[in-house]
């Protein structure tokens, strides 16, 4: 898929060296060595990148499932100058395509409170009833308070 501006595409080559740098800067934190590439081989139905036209990596969408009808939307990466261009609206609906042809039947995300609109709105996503346990609680059955950032 070509966008005007971005070449998006479904199980993309994948650079760990670019991934951890893109996630690092869309979650705040340093950045690491994670090998992006054996865990997506590993866990996931497939993923979703997106390069601007010099080719560096703007975008990322990882699609990680059960191997059967549930797949989730995790790690919607848009890098600070891509944003605000339609090109996070442009991967979830590529891997939600991706996601019905290898026929599964739900797509799961969970996001915070200010991604709210994007992916209700702009994604199709509708509410649902989930649960949550937080496992780096230090006591069992402790309650995560609404809201809680992890």
């Amino acid at each position: 898929m070509i966008t005007d501006t971005f070449h998006v595409e479904w199980r993309g080559r994948i650079e760990n060296r670019a991934l951890n740098a893109l996630h690092a800067e869309a979650f705040g934190h340093g950045v690491v060595d994670d090998d992006w590439a054996a865990q997506l081989r590993a866990h996931s139905l497939g993923w979703v990148c997106a390069w601007d036209r010099p080719g560096a990596l703007v975008g990322f969408v990882n699609v990680p499932w059960d191997g059967g009808c549930h797949a989730f939307i995790l790690d919607t990466i848009v890098g600070a100058a891509a944003r605000r261009q339609g090109l996070g609206t442009a991967m979830v609906r590529l891997a939600t395509e991706k996601a019905r042809e290898a026929g599964c039947e739900w797509l799961h995300v969970d996001f915070d409170d200010h991604l709210r609109a994007f992916y209700w709105s702009a994604c199709g996503f509708t509410t649902t009833s989930a649960g949550l346990i937080n496992l780096k609680a230090s006591s069992p059955g402790r309650q995560v308070e609404p809201g809680t950032r992890w």
